[in-house]
């Protein structure tokens, strides 16, 4: 019995399971795989095809710079006090250009994922709404700006 005892090393082992034998054994999916991309992410990825559809079409929109944001800001068309009165929760917005900014089309992501229930039913309401605020920006009717606009696809 003049065996050493063994000391534990410095440097601890890499667990890559649990004591029994289970757990994750590495990620779900890599990142280049859709299934990883956020909701955000997905959203943002919605607006960019609706946008670069749009564009073939329009090249000026170019100069228009497109946003996503959660949710609008409180105390738009509720009034100063930041409640929302009797008046919907917007879904987009426009702003025209002016001193040394560029004009700007925003999309709000939680009422639009809110409305809808699958990615196709999300990606054609973000179509109509990016159409309908390109619209308002250029004085057109949504109909000139996309003629599919209103179509069920």
């Amino acid at each position: 019995m003049d065996d050493p005892v063994q000391l534990p090393s410095a440097e601890p082992r890499p667990r890559r399971r649990d004591r029994h034998g289970r757990g994750m054994r590495g990620p779900v999916a890599p990142p280049q795989v859709p299934l990883s991309a956020s909701r955000a992410e997905a959203f943002t990825d919605l607006v960019q095809d609706s946008v670069e559809r749009l564009e073939r079409r329009w090249p000026q929109l170019a100069d228009i710079e497109f946003l996503v944001l959660e949710v609008p800001p409180l105390g738009g068309p509720g009034g100063p006090d930041g409640e929302w009165q009797d008046e919907a929760v917007p879904l987009g917005g426009s702003l025209s250009a002016s001193e040394g900014r560029p004009a700007r089309v925003v999309i709000y992501r939680r009422p639009v994922e809110i409305r809808t229930k699958g990615r196709d039913e999300r990606a054609a309401l973000v179509h109509e709404v990016v159409v309908e605020q390109v619209a308002d920006l250029l004085g057109l009717s949504p109909d000139s700006v996309d003629p599919r606009y209103g179509d069920e696809d």
